[in-house]
């Protein structure tokens, strides 16, 4: 996701064009279906246009009125599939853009004459031979012919530690979109395109299908049943005029349905999405789903994929532990040494912890001899004079001493152990035959994630970690993190499996992840957060992606949320009320001269039945306009009981709903009258 997305403005004409376009293309009623009061407002703008068309052929004079109530019933609609256009027009395929990322996967191809040539990992072939070396992504699934390297497949499996992948054996099976870490290998492509991990994984996206909220589904079916409730009203008076000897066309009839019917609402639930969206963006979080904002402040339980989202993904020198003898400082200072030739993530924070606690200076030196680390040696190191510095896994650095397993100190060895019960990697530092002491490499937890969790915890938030690690590791790290729960040895398979049960069991699921295996939980997810430092698959299933790769942004997400769900909520209610302002405008108006006791009711005394009718439509569409900026300011959210924003809510919003219909509708009826428009 590019920097220039979170920069671009709302209002950026690169959105607003297209949205211009596929607002028109959203008047298709088979879109429209899924908001019923947008549908039947365009089904009602059909109905006037098409007597509209008419009465310019057979009642000229009436055509004036019929035209303007079609033109004004046009515009809400066509507002409300912009606002949705806007909306959608932020987002992107999650599939087909996978599709296209596994397309642009570069591979060095080599030809039978020993040359390579340079082709997209679309068009690998089995049996095609291809060059991985170090820092490189493996274009496709396979098998390694020549070569040993180190390869994180943290991306694929979840594992945050390298894997020794070489030719012969078990160990030589790679998978594409790993990257090669150490060495150059040779690999044969064993699998075709569109059989590979990343195809099953575009699959399993495909077949990710993300719920209603019970929000929603509780305002979809309050609008439909308003709907059809105003429809048998607006029959009823339909009879009611027959009876009374009242003249009611179809023209006023269809305007009175789509002033009474609640359009305000309906036409603002896209931009409240919107403003959900453009809020995030403030906080350096990239949404691509309105309904994912608003499903953010209904959540119950937050996944979280360990390598990467709740630690740093690459394992990272966090202790020195010296041997019997020796001081930390000469095991630091001797790790450093031995660590300057080692250009893995591993070997880097070696240097970084040594200079970083010890002050130890890293600047060049002169050697005679440097050994660089290989992933067939795992050892690297430097001669310096007598000194024969080597750092690397234990048991090759062992070899390298000479030391046998009998003769290994206890201290040390109680070092190792303890390192591997806590889920960390041990290296060993050896000075030639003189065992130095024991790095500690651990996937270090991300500063201050306890302290968000327990946050997280008191909004009502379950926690759970997922990961790809063995239970000792998943454990230590679920405790040091500080998280309810966790879920080890999780394959793509399983973190799909748990998110489906908790949500057939009625909870609304977060889950923030950076890997390839993590997309099909992303996708299925209600709100699914991708780190931006994750990959290209992980942010592309996911509809919200997290700039700043913070795992406990959860919290300003799920406050953004909420506060959709309360803007929303007091606009419904405005809505609502609406309608009780509008029946004292129009049907005192449009029965007055049939039933004269109902001029008591016509405190408005508009110009005539015409223009209240008029007046009302007009509103009725400018309202929405009027109501955008608060639908994008949102309404303040606050932590309060139930009740008192429901009081706060009928006060403003109610209050509001019943007090300014009559004030605009009486406003616009002096215009329409003194510009002669009916």
């Amino acid at each position: 996701m590019s920097k220039d997305l979170k920069a671009r403005s709302l209002f950026d004409p690169a959105i607003l064009l297209p949205a211009a376009r596929d607002a028109v293309l959203k008047l298709d009623p088979r879109q429209l279906l899924r908001n019923p009061v947008i549908f039947v407002t365009e089904v009602v703008a059909a109905v006037v246009t098409i007597f509209f068309l008419r009465d310019l052929v057979t009642h000229p004079a009436e055509a004036v009125f019929s035209g303007q109530i079609a033109i004004w019933l046009w515009f809400t609609v066509l507002f409300a599939t912009f606002a949705e256009a806007v909306a959608e027009g932020r987002g992107r395929a999650q599939a087909e853009s996978l599709k296209k990322t596994k397309s642009e996967l570069i591979a060095r191809r080599l030809l039978p004459d020993g040359r390579t040539d340079t082709i997209a990992a679309s068009r690998l072939k089995i049996g095609d031979i291809v060059l991985v070396a170090a820092g490189e992504l493996i274009p496709g699934d396979g098998e390694v012919i020549e070569g040993v390297a180190s390869v994180n497949e943290s991306a694929i499996t979840g594992e945050s530690a390298p894997v020794i992948r070489e030719s012969g054996g078990d160990r030589s099976a790679v998978t594409g979109g790993t990257q090669v870490l150490s060495d150059e290998i040779k690999v044969r492509i064993t699998v075709a395109p569109g059989s590979s991990f990343v195809d099953r994984m575009i699959a399993l996206i495909e077949g990710a299908q993300r719920q209603k909220t019970p929000n929603e589904i509780a305002l979809s079916i309050l609008l439909s049943g308003l709907t059809l409730i105003f429809l048998f009203v607006c029959v009823a008076i339909w009879g009611l005029a027959g009876y009374s000897g009242t003249v009611l066309s179809i023209t006023v009839l269809a305007a009175l349905l789509v002033t009474l019917i609640p359009t305000t609402i309906g036409g603002l639930l896209s931009a409240i999405g919107i403003a959900g969206m453009d809020r995030l963006v403030r906080f350096n979080v990239i949404a691509t789903s309105g309904r994912a904002v608003e499903a953010a402040g209904d959540v119950d339980t937050l996944l979280l994929d360990k390598t990467g989202t709740i630690t740093f993904g690459n394992r990272m020198a966090s202790d020195f532990l010296p041997a019997p003898g020796v001081s930390a400082h000469d095991l630091a200072e001797a790790a450093l040494l031995a660590s300057l030739s080692d250009e893995t993530p591993e070997g880097r924070s070696v240097v970084a912890l040594a200079t970083g606690e010890f002050g130890i200076a890293s600047t060049p030196r002169s050697f005679d001899a440097t050994i660089a680390f290989t992933a067939e040696t795992r050892l690297s190191g430097v001669d310096l004079g007598t000194r024969r510095l080597r750092k690397g896994a234990v048991d090759a650095v062992l070899r390298f001493a000479g030391v046998s397993d009998q003769e290994v100190p206890a201290d040390f060895r109680r070092a190792v152990d303890q390192i591997a019960r806590t889920g960390g990697t041990p290296l060993a530092v050896a000075d030639g035959s003189r065992l130095l002491g024991v790095i500690h490499l651990k996937d270090v937890v991300k500063p201050g994630i306890k302290e968000r969790f327990a946050a997280l915890r008191a909004m009502g938030i379950r926690t759970v970690m997922v990961t790809g690690d063995n239970p000792v590791t998943a454990a230590a790290i679920a405790s040091e993190a500080g998280v309810d729960d966790y879920l080890a040895q999780a394959t793509p398979e399983d973190k799909l499996a748990y998110i489906r049960r908790e949500q057939q069991g009625g909870r609304l699921i977060a889950m923030c992840g950076d890997g390839t295996n993590d997309a099909p939980a992303l996708a299925q997810a209600d709100v699914g957060v991708a780190m931006q430092t994750g990959t290209q698959a992980a942010r592309e299933a996911a509809n919200m992606v997290d700039l700043d790769s913070s795992p406990t942004k959860l919290i300003e997400i799920v406050e953004i949320g909420k506060q959709l769900l309360m803007t929303r909520g007091s606009l419904t209610t405005f809505s609502i009320a609406n309608d009780v302002a509008k029946y004292f405008a129009i049907i005192p108006a449009l029965f007055v001269a049939t039933y004269p006791a109902l001029d008591a009711l016509n405190i408005m005394r508009l110009a005539s039945p015409q223009s209240a009718i008029l007046s009302a439509v007009i509103f009725n569409a400018l309202i929405i306009v009027a109501l955008i900026p608060l639908a994008l300011r949102g309404v303040s959210y606050s932590p309060a009981g139930a009740a008192a924003l429901l009081r706060r809510n009928l006060l403003i919003y109610g209050l509001g709903g019943l007090v300014l219909p009559f004030a605009g509708i009486k406003v616009i009826d002096l215009a329409v009258a003194a510009l002669h428009l009916v």
